[in-house]
């Protein structure tokens, strides 16, 4: 198989939730330039989510920006509906969107305001979109799903954070699982786990977490957004044709 078909997505149409910055928005200009139109979207950060339609634009691809705040129930159905008619149908539905506890103003709340949060808009904001757009995926006949979970969720880290999102992730992970029996054959769900990928806390973390970074990962260093991109491009695409219900790792090679 020669590289331009090997993870093509010409002429398919993807949405990215969380797209605006991070992880989200490599994905975004990676499918973009796999030749996936886009829709992309942001809770609030309407500028950082217009630059990335405008990256998106620049690989000749179309796309569109759509905000939408996942706390609130009825914008998934209402978010939905206006993604899939704005393309006449989606192809590929990516659940990136998450509750930022590291960085935002968020990290101040208590231990369980924090897990609202993430039980609201990771958990629950995951389980709806993807049953919603999986309905219509299924009723259509083809389609692909793709998760985000955490590479430590299954063996655990310690530490409020650890026990926080490691209860939404294996939550979103083990779902993936069931989904993706309930679709098939018509979708296609799977799962990514990243490990430590150098995000917005990632750059600003201390000498001390560099360090356990370095120790914990076989290759010494962190993973990248656009590591994680790749591996949602194969995925996604045709080339990976026969997976699904599976958590893939995109993690240096941690097992502990």
């Amino acid at each position: 198989m020669n590289d331009q078909s090997f993870g093509d997505l010409s002429g398919l149409r993807a949405a990215v939730t969380g797209s605006s910055s991070g992880i989200g928005q490599a994905i975004a200009v990676e499918f973009a330039r796999g030749g996936a139109d886009l829709m992309v979207h942001c809770r609030r950060s309407t500028t950082e989510a217009e630059a990335v339609a405008e990256s998106v634009r620049e690989t000749g691809r179309q796309t569109h920006v759509i905000t939408a705040d996942f706390s609130d129930e009825k914008t998934l159905t209402d978010f939905v509906e206006e993604a899939w008619n704005r393309f006449d149908g989606i192809d590929i539905w990516v659940n990136n969107a998450g509750a930022d506890l590291l960085t935002g103003p968020d990290s101040e709340l208590d231990y369980s305001k924090k897990l609202q949060k993430l039980l609201d808009v990771d958990v629950k904001g995951t389980l709806l979109l993807s049953r919603l757009i999986g309905e219509r995926m299924q009723k259509r006949g083809r389609g692909v799903i793709l998760n985000i979970g955490w590479d430590q969720a299954d063996r655990g880290m310690a530490g409020e954070s650890g026990e926080l999102f490691a209860t939404a992730k294996n939550a979103i992970m083990g779902f993936t699982r069931s989904l993706a029996v309930s679709l098939a054959p018509q979708v296609r769900v799977n799962c990514i786990a990243p490990g430590w990928i150098q995000t917005a806390w990632g750059e600003q973390a201390s000498e001390a977490w560099q360090e356990r970074v370095r120790r914990e990962t076989p290759l010494e260093c962190w993973g990248t957004p656009e590591n994680i991109a790749a591996a949602a491009r194969f995925l996604v695409s045709p080339s990976a044709s026969y997976i699904t219900g599976q958590v893939i790792n995109v993690n240096g090679g941690a097992v502990r």
